[in-house]
This record gives structure tokens, sequence and C-alpha cells, in this order.
């Protein structure tokens, strides 16, 4: 045969026991779906509550776009130090700081800026036990050191500054659990990791990052522990902050007089002029602007200077930061006696212990009588000389008195 072959189309049996049987289990099968008084809604409260969450739990899926405003080159993370007196803040900056530059601080005063790494630098801000300060500090910190002494337990100053980061935006927090050596016993010190571990979480997020230094050697936390430390802050994750990003601020790194002195010794309460200089963050700043400066009030600025970055990222890729790339800038804690200036460079020559007692020479009393002030214009106004002999003596007040102007007359002209 030329032509294909076509079969009979199947057909479902419609009667009989096979029909029957089918049906039957259909039946059994759908029975739940079968009956709407079943799967009804129970209570209108609850299914209220179930949409509601549910509608909460999408929400949070979406995010409001953050505008990256951070420039190409962006100034150092402040990274802020808190605890209560005598939990180990100081010893941790130091070890921080010994970690990224080789360096050995004797004192932390203000700021400390370091490089940290090829693309990001830091600056240690130690927070004093003040609640002004504390709410200071909150409102420029980008990652915080929550300091724990597990000798002692949580602190009243612990959650009090929780709550002040709460309301000026709540950065990034990871926790430092010190004082771990004063527990001998291996299963106590266990229990108090653990425990102190799950009330940190509870105050702060799940899974909030929490580190353990168990010892200090050589005035500084043991080096394994820090460098761990130093990783996880190398690799945080940072989510900008609305308000700061749509704000000019400035954490002063130094401040400087630059009022007159000779102004100073006449009227130590005459207005000072101010120099302020740090790392200008979130949007510009004009040269009119008004400020508000903690602690003292609102001002209208004068001028701004752009200066050279005194604590530069390497200037080219690399692969690893040499020596000499490890930078720190710490004009407060005046590192190895030098201060930098704008136009000028300070360096402080500390007496030696031998050298406190010891009686000043000649050209060291006209050197600390020439920094005084007045002491030269006082001498000055005292003196007189005689321009020749058995002539009247001159002094200052007849010199600088005021003078009476006479016009020069030549020939022909009249008088």
């Amino acid at each position: 045969m030329d032509g294909k072959q076509t079969h009979k189309a199947h057909r479902v049996h419609k009667a009989g026991a096979s029909a029957k049987k089918k049906l039957v289990e259909k039946k059994k099968k759908n029975a739940e779906k079968n009956n709407p008084k079943a799967f009804a809604i129970q209570s209108a409260q609850k299914a209220e509550r179930m949409a509601r969450r549910k509608a909460e739990l999408d929400e949070k899926k979406y995010h409001v776009p953050m505008a990256d405003r951070t420039p190409t080159i962006p100034p150092p993370l402040v990274v802020a130090v808190v605890g209560p007196p005598q939990c180990g803040k100081t010893t941790l900056i130091k070890s921080l700081v010994r970690r990224y530059t080789k360096h050995t601080l004797s004192e932390i005063r203000g700021p400390v800026t370091v490089v940290s790494g090829k693309k990001q630098r830091l600056t240690f801000v130690e927070c004093p036990n003040d609640i002004n300060a504390m709410t200071d500090v909150a409102k420029v910190a980008d990652l915080v050191f929550l300091v724990i002494d597990a000798s002692y337990g949580f602190e009243m100053e612990t959650f009090e500054y929780l709550n002040l980061l709460q309301t000026h935006g709540m950065p990034k927090v990871m926790g430092v659990l010190t004082h771990l050596d004063d527990f001998k016993d291996n299963k106590k010190l266990k229990l108090v990791k653990k425990n102190f571990k799950h009330r940190f979480w509870t105050e702060v997020y799940d899974g909030a990052k929490l580190f353990f230094l168990s010892g200090v050697e050589n005035g500084r936390y043991l080096d394994r522990e820090i460098m761990n430390l130093s990783r996880f802050v190398s690799v945080v994750k940072l989510r900008p902050l609305a308000w700061r990003n749509s704000h000019p601020y400035l954490l002063a790194d130094r401040v400087q007089d630059l009022t007159d002195p000779e102004i100073l010794e006449t009227n130590p309460k005459a207005n000072r002029t101010v120099a302020l200089y740090g790392y200008l963050r979130g949007t510009h700043m004009k040269g009119k602007d008004r400020v508000h400066i903690p602690g003292a009030g609102d001002y209208q600025l004068d001028q701004t200077e752009l200066l050279a970055d005194p604590c530069p990222i390497p200037d080219k890729e690399r692969k690893r930061l040499d020596e000499r790339h490890k930078l720190m800038y710490a004009p407060m804690s005046e590192v190895n006696g030098v201060m930098y200036d704008k136009d000028a460079v300070y360096i402080d020559v500390r007496k030696g212990k031998h050298e406190v007692n010891a009686v000043e020479g000649e050209g060291e009393k006209m050197l600390s009588e020439l920094q005084k002030a007045n002491a030269v214009s006082e001498r000055l106004a005292t003196q007189q000389f005689n321009l020749f002999s058995g002539a009247k003596p001159v002094s200052a007040e007849a010199v600088g008195g005021a003078r009476a102007r006479r016009p020069a007359v030549f020939d022909g002209d009249d008088l």
C-alpha cells in the first residue's frame, strides 16, 4: 500500500467498572479542594496581620537609591574607638597604628591618620568618656569600635553610645572584647565569650562582628589578633548615610591660633582668629558659609584654602605597600617632633631628663627673651641714645610723637 496506515483513536471508557474506579479516585484526590469552608478565613485580624507582614517583607527588599558623592580620592574613614575608662582604647589605637605604619606612639592626642592600603586611609579618634564628646563623635564616625572590658562586663556608656548612634544614622559597629587574660579557666572563658556575643547581637544585630583580644605584650595587643582585626577593617563595606552625603562637615586634625601675640598679652579675652585643618567630607564648602563648631557656637568662615594632602595615597598601583609608603599624620600627637604647616615646618626639640634642671646659657636666655611678644618693644620704649656728644638724649616717645608736616619751599614759589 502506498498510503500511510491509520489507527483508530483511543476511546476513553465512560461507563463500566474501570470508569467508576477512576471517578472515585479523582473525588478522593480533590476532596480537600471541594470543601471551601475547610480553608476559609477563620479570623479577619489574623489574616490582616499576615497580609501586613507580607507587605513589610516585600518592602524591605527595596532600598532608596543613594547618590554616591565620594570623590575619586576619598577622604580617610573616621574610625571611632569608644568605651568606658580603663578598658583598653589607647592600647588598641597604638596597636593598630603599629600594625599599619611600624611606628610606636608614646601618647594619643587628637586624630591619627594612617595609610592602611593601596586605596584606603583611616583616621582613628579616641572618644573620651563625656556625653558631649560622644555625641560629636557619633555625628562623624564611619566605623565604630565598641571596646568592652570582659572582666567587668557591659557598662552604661556602651548602651548610651548605641542610642546616640541610632539617632545619627547608625554607622557600622564592631565589638572588641578586652581583658580576656584575666580568665584562667578555659571552660569559663568559652562561656563568657558566648554570653557576650549573644548580648552584643541583641543590642546591635544578629551576626555583628565581635573580636577577642586575649592579652597584652610590650604595651600592645597580640600581633595575630590585631592582624585579624585590621583585615576585617580593610574589607568592610559601609552604606552611605543620607544626611552626611548632603551636608559638608570637617573633622579638625589640627587647630592653630593666628591671633597676634601682642594683642593677647594686652587683652587675653580678645577675639581670636583660628585656622582649622582637616579633610572635608560630604558636599562642597564655600568661603563665606556659616558653620557650627560644637561647644563654641555658630560662626562665619573668612576663607577656605586647598592645601596639599599631608597623608597621600600612593600615586600608582602597587601590589603591596613598601615601608616608605606606610605614612602617618598625627599633628596633635607630634609624631617625631615635626609639625607641618602650609608655609613652614616646626621641629620640637625636647630636652632630655638630664637637661631639665640645667642652667640656661647666654644664647638660650636671649632666644627665650626674644620669643616674648612685648619684650623687645618694651625695652626699646625705655631706651635713650645720643646723636651727638653733649646733645639732649633722644627717647622713643620723642621719635614716635606727633610730627608737624613742613612743606618744601623752592625759589620763585609764593609762600
